[in-house]
């Protein structure tokens, strides 16, 4: 496990469970929203993201935390491990109001309230992202280690018995 991708809802916890598996392996970690946000809210060219996004790539590590579906499939191609957080709907509305006016690491900016368009894209997300993203992942099902969550706990469980040593592959921990 050194090419992994974390993908899922905002407010899933992502980012969280990519610092927990950043300090535990010491792989490297890039946040898509970094890489496409400036700290005025505004964004970076597609060509400029793709070309930033290209040279992590070629890395021989690292954690890329983030959906961006335009870039999913290439990101999967280059991995070896993908996590799937797909939460309930009330589980990533109540992570996204969490983090309301904090400052965060994954984020160039701090939010100051709940955008509605934000939140809309959010609900829409297992209806509209999510059987993209399975369709997706699943035509790499045989070449890559693809581990999917449910709940926090599952992703909580994982990263402990990861970080326990209790597992040294990531497959050993597939069914937790």
């Amino acid at each position: 496990m050194l090419k992994i991708i974390i993908i899922g809802s905002p407010g899933a916890g992502k980012s969280t469970f990519a610092r927990k598996l950043r300090d535990t392996t010491g792989i490297p970690l890039y946040y898509l929203d970094m890489l496409w946000h400036k700290p005025d809210q505004t964004t970076i060219s597609r060509e400029e993201f793709d070309a930033k996004l290209n040279k992590i790539l070629k890395q021989n590590s690292w954690i890329i935390d983030g959906n961006y579906q335009r870039t999913l499939e290439a990101r999967i191609k280059e991995c070896d491990t993908v996590f799937l957080m797909d939460f309930p709907l009330d589980v990533c509305i109540s992570g996204a109001e969490s983090r309301i006016g904090k400052k965060r690491e994954d984020l160039p900016w701090i939010e100051s309230e709940f955008d509605k368009e934000f939140k809309q894209w959010i609900i829409d997300f297992s209806e509209k992202q999510l059987p993209q993203i399975y369709k997706t992942i699943e035509k790499y099902r045989n070449s890559k280690d693809i581990i999917i969550f449910k709940s926090r706990k599952e992703a909580d469980n994982y990263l402990y018995q990861f970080s326990s040593g209790l597992c040294i592959y990531s497959k050993v921990c597939k069914n937790i």
